[in-house]
């Protein structure tokens, strides 16, 4: 079931009610570094990221904002932290979200001015609760209690003031307590939320903690907006998102490949076959094949004896599997026509490209 929300317009980007689930990231640049910042937002946007967030630490970031959004389409949101004046010159800049952390800006005089720059420009507020950071709460019996407790404390500053364009993110680097934190959070207020398992780390670690907490909340209806967080280039962070949104059929970027992990029955090289299709996916016009429809995924099979072909994978729109020299190319689990091994991924392309056409 779809947890339903109220919808938040981000710049060009709208999040809850329906909207597809967007793909967020954050440049681990220097903002006052005008050139530097560009080049990697740039580098983010090819890859796919729909939302970034910059680090607002001082005044020149906050001014760097005016010639950045100058040079890019995409929305930009400002991370603030302990100065609510930054927040102010930033939404003065031409910001399209602010990001404010309960744990570090909280007196009700300065959230009042920032809700009144936010009207004005009528651009949204996340609250973004972070475990680290936390404020004490009385009579809270765990973390998540805590971080459920003291974004509707804050939230309440907000509804005081008739300002309901929010969007809500409760992050802790431990992955239970994150998504029992949202879970909770879910039953409680009808605001879109903004999903991530904070500081995980570097590598596979990483990658797996993120994909558990993200992807478990997704799978339940909860979440609005993502962001993958990692130690590292974050143009990694958006394939990342990518790949976790598609394994849940939510979005679609690219086609899915299904192999099988190979046994004793088989009798080619297919790790280094899946390889080489892999290879020439990444340099073949994916769009002009799957129409990157989101709501229709491609898939290509390459399985490795006929136990694992048409009939386990007889889902796949497109499929081979071998034998000892030669393999037998289907659709839709029904046998076409049969293939050398070494010309496979040849004629996996050439099937593609004639679905390009029809």
């Amino acid at each position: 079931m779809i947890r339903k929300t109220r919808q938040v317009r981000l710049g060009n980007i709208r999040i809850g009610h329906g909207a597809p689930i967007s793909i967020q990231s954050m440049t681990n640049t220097d903002t006052r570094d005008i050139n530097i910042t560009l080049r990697q937002i740039r580098a983010l946007e090819k890859a796919g990221c729909e939302v970034i967030r910059i680090a607002v630490k001082d005044t020149g970031s906050a001014r760097a904002i005016v010639e950045i959004k100058k040079r890019v389409l995409i929305p930009i949101e400002a991370d603030i932290h302990f100065d609510y004046k930054l927040a102010l010159l930033a939404i003065e800049s031409g910001v399209d979200a602010i990001r404010l952390n309960p744990g570090n800006i909280y007196k009700p005089v300065q959230i009042k001015c920032i809700i009144t720059a936010c009207k004005e420009k009528k651009i949204p507020v996340r609250i973004g609760v972070n475990s680290g950071s936390l404020p004490k709460a009385k009579n809270t019996k765990s973390v998540a209690d805590n971080m459920v407790k003291v974004a509707l404390k804050y939230i309440k500053l907000f509804e005081k003031e008739h300002f309901y364009d929010i969007i809500i993110s409760l992050k802790a680097s431990d992955v239970v307590t994150t998504i029992t934190a949202y879970r909770k959070m879910a039953a409680l207020c009808k605001y879109p939320f903004h999903l991530g398992v904070t500081a995980t780390g570097q590598g596979e670690e990483a990658i797996i903690k993120s994909a558990i907490g993200i992807g478990t909340l997704l799978s339940e209806g909860i979440g609005d907006t993502i962001r993958v967080s990692l130690t590292g280039d974050p143009v990694e962070e958006v394939f990342i998102g990518k790949k976790i949104l598609q394994a849940l059929g939510l979005r679609y970027f690219k086609p899915e490949v299904i192999s099988c992990p190979t046994c004793g029955r088989c009798q080619v090289d297919l790790i280094k076959i899946v390889k080489q299709f892999k290879k020439k996916l990444i340099t073949y016009p994916l769009a002009s094949v799957s129409g990157l429809r989101a709501d229709k995924q491609l898939r290509i099979a390459i399985m490795g004896c006929e136990v694992n072909g048409p009939g386990e994978a007889k889902e796949a729109d497109i499929g081979v599997a071998f034998g000892k020299s030669s393999g037998i190319l289907f659709k839709k689990g029904k046998v076409v026509r049969k293939v050398k091994s070494k010309d496979a991924v040849r004629e996996l392309i050439k099937e593609l490209d004639f679905k390009a056409k029809t």
